[in-house]
């Protein structure tokens, strides 16, 4: 079914139940952490500044950045997805503890569903339901659902009609205050930000180095890499690239940003090409009190304001994200 030799699976080669075979594994380095800053401009503090890390976490190991390991694990689940048209969505994205500098992470990719999807022109494709599980030594750090929708052989659909959900409803804060670790979080900077309070990040960012970014966390997609594949000759951008960017600018927002424990949604909802310049508007919706601080719910939408081919452009959203985070008490 995985012939790494060709270019598939194409939808036709799944089955409900296949466990994929496994991309290698990855030991988490200040590397990683610096390269993936560069990428995305993600200020995550812990990542950034090993002795407040030491203090807040009670750990002389680095802290490996949030987005950084759940962008390996999303990386590590592309043998599935050599022959994706799109990523359609994330979701129960869990985050069930923290990852250190030096740990190693190993995701298992399971087919959960299939469903056919209308032909486009001459194009067959189909819903591939995935379900993920990254571990480290310690044991599972992250599990969640995606959807991706694949490339047919055709001619003709092989039939499948599984039910596959779409993204996931927010989730109560109370059933995920468990995954906040034990940290002193009174070390971190406050930030006063009332709910339902739309701020947007006045530093706008262009996507650029998408194809190291694929490289880097084993992201297998061709049409990351390959504009041949493409219906309008431009390399389509991995998705978890525009979400990187997002939590970047979150982290510029909210530099007291800690951790995230939980994606409610992850909706890839237009398209973004190397040079695309993007802004992100973040409204925290819901709070409750966690450890030594809080969690914090915020609607996070990205919008595209400038082509990369073309220039300024209507704004148009490409983005919405529905993270949890851990901040201190504001």
């Amino acid at each position: 079914m995985f012939d790494t030799s060709q270019l598939g699976p194409l939808y036709e080669d799944f089955s409900v139940g296949a466990t994929l075979p496994p991309l290698p594994s990855i030991t988490l380095t200040e590397a990683d952490n610096a390269i993936y800053r560069a990428i995305t401009g993600d200020q995550n503090l812990l990542a950034a500044d090993r002795s407040i890390a030491a203090a807040v976490t009670g750990n002389d190991f680095g802290v490996a950045n949030p987005g950084l390991a759940l962008q390996y694990s999303i990386g590590q689940t592309t043998m599935a997805t050599r022959q994706a048209i799109a990523n359609l969505y994330y979701r129960s994205v869990r985050v069930l503890r923290p990852v250190f500098i030096g740990q190693t992470l190993t995701t298992t990719t399971t087919v959960l569903g299939l469903k056919d999807s209308a032909p486009k022109g001459d194009q067959f494709r189909g819903k591939v339901w995935l379900g993920i599980t990254t571990s480290s030594e310690d044991g599972p750090v992250v599990e969640y659902e995606r959807c991706a929708l694949v490339r047919g052989r055709g001619p003709g659909q092989p039939g499948h009609a599984d039910d596959i959900p779409g993204p996931s409803d927010p989730t109560p804060l109370a059933d995920v205050a468990s995954l906040v670790p034990s940290w002193d979080l009174g070390r971190l900077p406050a930030t006063s930000w009332a709910d339902g309070e739309s701020k947007t990040d006045p530093l706008r960012d262009h996507v650029d180095l998408a194809a190291p970014l694929a490289r880097l966390t084993f992201n297998q997609a061709a049409v990351h890499r390959d504009i041949t594949l493409t219906a309008n000759g431009r390399r389509l951008v991995y998705g978890g690239h525009v979400q990187g960017l997002a939590q970047g600018s979150l982290t510029r927002m909210l530099p007291g940003l800690a951790h995230v424990v939980a994606w409610d949604g992850c909706d890839h909802i237009g398209p973004a090409f190397e040079g695309d310049l993007v802004e992100f508007t973040h409204t925290p919706v819901e709070r409750v009190d966690a450890g030594s601080g809080q969690l914090i719910r915020f609607e996070v939408i990205g919008t595209k304001v400038a082509d990369g081919d073309s220039g300024p452009c209507d704004p148009v959203d490409i983005l919405r994200w529905t993270p949890v985070v851990v901040a201190p008490t504001g």
